[in-house]
């Protein structure tokens, strides 16, 4: 069974988003459970359906409710309506349901899709295009070796079947193939040689700490950044967070707050000086990078 989760910003099931809340999709001894029922338990259980297929989320929700209201409506039987555990968490879930509400009616609707757009643009401006390339080598033993390869590979072998045959490198399996990499992703004089090759071009032989090299470049590619669409929806998380601590400051210096466990204004204390030491570690590293 689901239990109850913190709830995030997942998606509604596609399957219920094109139903009419009042849609009734299952009845539990008379009680109707609705589309609108099924949106709100999967903010509930998002957590827990993180990482389940899609096509799979709306029949699981629906279990959840279905379950749910099983144990509920034997709970009442057994007069525990009554009970002070019951009423105690039900003015828990009270509070939080006034806190989603107040979330989803104030907050929610000032973090507009434009907003998201102007952040991402931004950040954007902040980011180099960072240059990558794909490439595939041999690596053997010496120097003479390497100069054998080379001589077999301007005779015409394939540089992928003289990987396999003579590299003792891991690689090797996949015919040399590193895939795409950085410059310091790989030794320096690893990647002084690649980088200052042309595409489909063969280096002589290169020495490193892990012995000789021949390498043959691939690809190029310069990689900017992700497209808005990927990284949206985190932008809104974040911009949403800012918001609710905007609003929580403001409603805590008008009213007031009061810690009473002196263990618990202890660790407060602890954790806000660890936050402003790492605040000032963060702007000293900021002014030294931009010497």
């Amino acid at each position: 069974m689901l239990a109850l989760g913190t709830p995030l910003f997942a998606q509604t099931p596609k399957k219920v988003e094109t139903k009419e809340p009042s849609t009734v999709v299952a009845r539990v001894n008379g009680y109707e459970i609705t589309a609108r029922e099924v949106a709100l338990a999967a903010e509930d259980v998002a957590a827990q359906l993180k990482g389940v297929p899609p096509q799979m989320r709306y029949p699981l929700i629906v279990q959840y409710l279905i379950e749910r209201h099983l144990l509920a409506q034997k709970a009442l039987k057994e007069g525990l309506a009554n009970d002070e555990e019951y009423k105690r968490r039900l003015r828990f879930y009270q509070y939080k349901a006034l806190r989603d509400a107040y979330f989803a009616r104030k907050i929610k609707p000032r973090v507009t899709p434009e907003k998201v757009k102007a952040v991402y643009e931004q950040e954007t401006k902040k980011v180099k295009p960072v240059e990558r390339v794909r490439a595939r080598h041999i690596l053997v033993s010496t120097k003479e070796e390497a100069e054998k390869v080379l001589k077999e590979l301007k005779a015409g072998a394939k540089f992928e079947d003289l990987a396999r045959k003579y590299s003792k490198d891991g690689s090797k399996e996949f015919g040399g193939d590193l895939g795409y990499f950085t410059r310091d992703e790989m030794v320096p004089e690893f990647s002084k040689a690649v980088f200052a090759l042309k595409k489909g071009e063969v280096s002589k032989p290169v020495k490193t700490e892990y012995g000789w090299h021949i390498i043959k470049l691939e690809d190029r590619k310069e990689i900017g950044p992700r497209p808005l669409e990927e990284v949206a929806p985190g932008i809104e998380i974040l911009l949403l967070r800012q918001e609710v601590q905007k609003e929580v400051a403001e409603l805590g210096k008008a009213g007031k707050v009061e810690i009473l466990d002196p263990d618990l204004k202890k660790l407060q204390e602890e954790n806000q000086k660890r936050l402003e030491e790492l605040k000032k570690k963060a702007a000293e590293a900021g002014k030294a990078g931009g010497k």
